[in-house]
């Protein structure tokens, strides 16, 4: 981790790094130095558990010298943490302390921890401190493994095939040239982790050693084991329940079906997502996992707890609420909102459409569909698994009526009028429970009109127009009692919801008649 730092280091300083990225080692350097202290707790802990297993066995010489190795790892590790901690004190010191506000006021000085480190050798002085305590640790526990921390460049594997990289010792790998205060601070505090996990890992091997793994039971939590968490009401609430007793000696290792688990305080937690193909006539199919849960007994044994869980998957029901949920209109915009109560809060829906398209809104399981064809099936998935479809039968949209007006008032063709109408407004009306139901698809517009002035059976005059307001002043002017307006609609447009505009062909009547008296 040490020799991964450097490389991130040096890559940044090359970039001639900016304020906003030296904050970021100020960041990194104090989350550093909290795992620290945990880890620093965490082995007093384990120390204090190696001193209760020794003097629950009777304090037998044998144990009592594995305690004392034990209580040796634990001070040279915190001898060590708080030696470095020098180092950082001194770092901040030579370039001025903090400010006001707490805030380093080197900064951004990249000079004093090379001249320290390298120039004036205080780096050699820290290599042999680290060294020494892993050498230390490694006599203690007789295990290998604690190699040497502070290694120079050719004893890396990352640097020694690197030409330039290689020929750097310890103090210029870490702290070497244009190295600022602050990733001087950050290296430091990541020397003082590993110490701490050297302590660690030591003493847990100790332990292993004294019995202070052993599988004692000392931790009780009562617990219901509920035949189902849903009841409807009405039925009986049916559960088990007892004493679960864990053990804070040893961190088991959890799987489900061969996959590791997270365990905490002893308890895994199991989580998954439950799929199904074959549901039976009450919607329901049962399904099983294995678990299994391993633990390293005192004599280095591991011992495996394996069991076989039975659980159901019910299908999903899929609730949609729409104005017209029962069958959808033609090219429209009909908007539902498709929801799966039994998911709850892990409902991440995606939706797809066959005979159709599908247009996703804003809110969780919003939609809008748009048939294309007479039936339409809409499939639901939830965070990739499918959950179920839901077939629509589809209806073409209702053919507007036709009507007229003179002004504001609609043209009675019964009865005809008095005067010739110097204007007229022609208006395509929806049906009404198409409007209600889907106003933004129900937009008519009549877009294409001839207007005849018929005398005896034949045309005097012809006007055509492509707006729904018509100027019939010519027509008018020539027009005697007994004439005919004879008006047929060519075209109506109608605009949906997306504000398309098409031309709408079912409309009626397309003949009109308006008798003059």
């Amino acid at each position: 981790m040490i020799g991964m730092m450097y490389l991130v280091l040096t890559a940044m300083l090359a970039l001639n790094v900016s304020n906003s990225v030296l904050d970021k080692f100020v960041l990194i350097n104090k989350s550093l130095e909290e795992t620290i202290r945990e880890k620093l707790s965490l082995n007093a802990s384990t120390l204090a558990r190696i001193d209760n297993a020794v003097s629950e066995s009777g304090n037998r010489p044998q144990d009592r010298a594995i305690a004392d190795k034990a209580k040796q790892v634990r001070e040279a590790s915190e001898t060590t943490v708080q030696e470095l901690e020098g180092y950082k004190k001194l770092f901040v010191e030579r370039t001025g302390g903090l400010d006001e506000t707490g805030k380093y006021k080197g900064l951004q000085d990249i000079d004093m921890v090379p001249a320290l480190m390298v120039n004036e050798g205080r780096g050699d002085a820290l290599k042999e401190t680290l060294n020494n305590y892993a050498t230390l640790v490694r006599n203690l526990t007789g295990d290998n493994r604690f190699h040497n921390i502070a290694l120079d460049a050719s004893e890396m594997e990352v640097f020694k095939d690197d030409n330039v990289q290689r020929r750097k010792n310890f103090s210029e790998l870490h702290f070497g040239y244009n190295t600022p205060m602050v990733g001087g601070l950050a290296s430091v505090s990541e020397m003082q982790l590993v110490v701490a996990d050297y302590a660690g890992s030591a003493l847990d091997n100790l332990s292993q050693q004294v019995g202070a793994g052993d599988l004692k039971i000392d931790q009780y939590e009562a617990m219901v084991k509920p035949e189902s968490r849903v009841v409807a009401a009405g039925a009986n609430y049916v559960a088990e329940m007892f004493i679960a007793g864990s053990f804070s000696g040893i961190e088991p290792t959890m799987t489900v079906n061969g996959r590791s688990i997270p365990v905490t305080n002893g308890k895994g937690r199991v989580e998954f997502t439950a799929s199904a193909d074959n549901y039976d006539e009450n919607g329901m199919q049962e399904k099983t996992f294995n678990s299994a849960i391993t633990v390293r007994l005192p004599n280095g044994r591991d011992t495996t707890f394996s069991n076989r869980q039975v659980y159901f998957v019910a299908r999903p029901v899929i609730q949609i609420q729409s104005a017209s949920v029962q069958a959808l209109y033609l090219n429209c915009g009909n908007e539902l909102d498709v929801q799966v109560p039994s998911l709850g809060s892990s409902y991440n829906p995606t939706f797809s459409v066959s005979g159709g398209r599908v247009y996703v809104g804003s809110k969780k399981g919003n939609i809008t569909i748009v048939p294309r064809s007479s039936r339409v099936r809409l499939s639901v998935s939830s965070n990739g698994n499918p959950v179920g479809t839901q077939d629509f039968k589809v209806k073409r949209i209702p053919r507007p009526e036709i009507m007229v007006y003179s002004g504001s008032r609609l043209v009675d063709q019964k009865r005809g009028v008095k005067t010739p109408p110097r204007s007229l407004h022609m208006r395509a009306v929806p049906d009404e429970s198409f409007e209600q139901f889907l106003p933004k698809d129900a937009r008519f517009r009549v877009a294409g009109t001839e207007v005849a002035l018929v005398r005896g059976g034949r045309a005097v005059s012809v006007q055509r127009y492509n707006d729904p307001k018509l100027n019939t002043s010519q027509l008018a002017s020539q027009a005697r009692a007994g004439d005919t307006y004879v008006i047929e609609v060519k075209k109506v447009l109608r605009r949906n919801f997306r504000n398309e505009t098409e031309v709408f062909n079912n409309f009626g009547p397309r003949i009109l008649n308006i008798r003059i008296n």
